[in-house]
C-alpha cells in the first residue's frame, strides 16, 4: 500500500476526525480553513485507517516520516529511568503547537501528539478552571492548575485529566490527540452522615 497523495493536509484530517466528537463546529471551521470537502475529509479518514490495519506499511516513526516528511526537532527525554526519543513536525493548523511522537527505547512509538514548543509561553488559562475547546494542550493544565491527576481515555487518541483551578470546582478535561476538547465540573463526592 503506497502513502503517495497522502500528506501533511490528509494527516490533520485524519486528526480533525477524532475531534470531530467533541467540537463538531471547531473541525468543520478547520477542514474548511484547509479547503477540502468532507468527501476527502472521509477518504483521507479511511485511507488512515487502512494503513493502520496493514502490514504493507512501515510502522512507528518510518510511516510519521513518510507522511510528515523529516522531523524538525528531536530530542532525548527521560521517562523515569528510561531513556526516549522525542520528535518532532509543525502542522498548519495549529501553529503555535507541534505534533510530538515519543519513541520508547526499542524505538517504537509510545504517544503521539499535539503539544506545546517545549519552554514556549503557557497561555493564561482562566482561574476558575472553565477551559475553551482548542485552547490548550495536556502539558498547559499541568503548568497550570493543582491537583492534575491523568486518566485513560476511552480511545488511543484521547486523555482525560483531572484537576483543580485555585479555589474552584474539581473539573474533569477531555483531550484528543493532546488538544482540550472539553472541561467539565466534576461532582463532589457525598458525604453521607
Amino acid at each position: 500500500m503506497a502513502m503517495s497523495g497522502f500528506g501533511v493536509t490528509e494527516f490533520q484530517l485524519v486528526l480533525l476526525r477524532r475531534m470531530q466528537d467533541y467540537q463538531p463546529e471547531l473541525v468543520e471551521q478547520a477542514r474548511e480553513r484547509l479547503g477540502v470537502t468532507r468527501t476527502e475529509q472521509r477518504q483521507a479518514n479511511a485511507f488512515w485507517q487502512s494503513v493502520e490495519r496493514s502490514r504493507r506499511v512501515p510502522r512507528g516513526l518510518r510511516r510519521y516520516r513518510l507522511v510528515l516528511g523529516e522531523p524538525v526537532g528531536e530530542s532525548e527525554v527521560l521517562i523515569g529511568d528510561l531513556p526516549c526519543r522525542l520528535f518532532h513536525w509543525y502542522l498548519p493548523l495549529w501553529p503555535d503547537l507541534r505534533w510530538e511522537v515519543l519513541t520508547g527505547a526499542n524505538g517504537s512509538v509510545v504517544n503521539g501528539w499535539l503539544a506545546r514548543e517545549r519552554g514556549g509561553a503557557v497561555p493564561q488559562l482562566p482561574a476558575d478552571g472553565q477551559l475553551e475547546p482548542w485552547s490548550c494542550v495536556v502539558g498547559d493544565v499541568e503548568q497550570t492548575y493543582a491537583d492534575i491527576r491523568h486518566l485513560e481515555g476511552d480511545a488511543p487518541s484521547r486523555w482525560l485529566v483531572a484537576y483543580t483551578a485555585p479555589g474552584g470546582e474539581p473539573r474533569l478535561a477531555r483531550f484528543v490527540y493532546g488538544l482540550v476538547q472539553t472541561a467539565d465540573t466534576l461532582p463532589r463526592p457525598r458525604r453521607d452522615m
